[in-house]
């Protein structure tokens, strides 16, 4: 059930018109009654489920969605997760927020879970599921199951919202306007089509002969999309596809990120297995660890993990300052090795300094 479910996120990558369907089955799964989702870059797209769209319309067209608190709140946050309104309100101040009182509320909604992410090509992606305010609030344990499903949501829609949530005809039409350097891969990791934005990753990763294997000047990510070509016939809620691209001083330059093209999605790449598309890092600032996260995928646990590295703790000291056990810790960070593609502590500190841990970030963790 939930590898089928995955499988249709997948497919809405490069057929958008399927995700009100993925919505809907999003809301059945957390007993609410339709979903929405958002991207906002250039322009505000948008779809949602039949049963909230006319709601959401009206929301968009009348400007609630500039000003909505929920939003705002959400990029004050920067845990991987979906959100409830009682992580940002109490009782009172939600029954006197003048977006629940005057839009929510007199459209029988009022409860919902949503999660944001940015990128550093400026795309911002809301996905929010919506219950009816007779309902109560969204219970705590289908909170867990959207977020084992996020990282899947939020890759596949960055791939259909940088298309303008518009279907493409075909694979060329698709790598064409997706803006981003992107190669077609089959299952044995061998190169099938570029887009010409390909070309800026041309120093460090190879792919110019037609039926030859990708390689990287970085032989980690070699290995790195080597083991994740191999999950994607039984992708799971924890399969990392994210993996850093590194220049010959070992700086991160890129985040590559495997996608597989599933159902109606295949057919229209023409059979192929893969799609390998590359996020660039600037080097003159550093990421945000809401950044890291989207990158690496990583849980809430594994980048407080990363975060105390980076600053210099201990395994033992964060194990007591989050109060879990070492063996805990010591779990999570061979997680965090195995999402980044390092191969020691040292590498790691060196990978997050370089690419990720803004240290005035720390308040904001909530």
């Amino acid at each position: 059930m939930q590898e089928q479910l995955i499988d249709r996120i997948y497919e809405c990558s490069v057929v958008p018109e399927l995700w009100p369907d993925v919505l809907d089955e999003l809301a059945q799964i957390t007993d609410s009654i339709g979903g929405m989702l958002f991207s906002a870059r250039k322009a505000v797209n948008w779809t949602a489920s039949e049963n909230v769209f006319e709601a959401f319309e009206t929301y968009v067209k009348d400007g609630w969605f500039e000003k909505c608190p929920r939003r705002t709140c959400m990029m004050g946050k920067s845990q991987p997760t979906f959100f409830v309104e009682q992580d940002f309100w109490n009782e009172e101040e939600l029954a006197n927020n003048p977006f629940y009182r005057d839009f929510f509320h007199p459209r029988g909604l009022g409860w919902s879970a949503g999660t944001l992410l940015q990128m550093p090509t400026g795309d911002n992606i809301v996905f929010s599921i919506e219950r009816q305010l007779d309902q109560g609030p969204i219970e705590r344990n289908h909170v867990d199951r959207l977020n084992e499903l996020r990282p899947h949501l939020l890759r596949s829609a960055f791939v259909s919202t940088r298309l303008g949530l518009q279907r493409a005809q075909g694979a060329s039409e698709t790598l064409s306007k997706f803006g981003l350097p992107a190669l077609v891969l089959d299952a044995e990791g061998k190169f099938v089509e570029a887009n010409d934005r390909a070309q800026s990753v041309a120093d460090h990763v190879q792919f110019n002969a037609a039926g030859g294997r990708v390689t990287f000047s970085d032989r980690r990510s070699g290995d790195f999309l080597s083991s994740a070509l191999k999950t994607l016939d039984g992708i799971s809620s924890t399969d990392s596809l994210s993996f850093p691209i590194r220049n010959q001083d070992g700086n991160a330059i890129f985040v590559g990120h495997v996608m597989p093209l599933k159902l109606a999605a295949h057919d229209i790449f023409a059979n192929s297995y893969a799609l390998l598309f590359f996020t660039p890092l600037d080097q003159t600032r550093a990421p945000s660890t809401t950044l890291m996260r989207s990158l690496f995928d990583m849980t809430v646990a594994e980048t407080r993990i990363a975060k105390g590295l980076v600053k210099g703790q201990t395994l033992a000291e964060i194990a007591a300052d989050g109060e879990v056990s070492i063996t805990t810790v010591r779990s999570q960070f061979s997680s965090v090795l195995e999402k980044t593609g390092c191969g020691r502590q040292a590498e790691l500190v060196g990978l997050l300094a370089n690419i990720a841990m803004g240290q005035s970030e720390d308040a904001s963790d909530g």
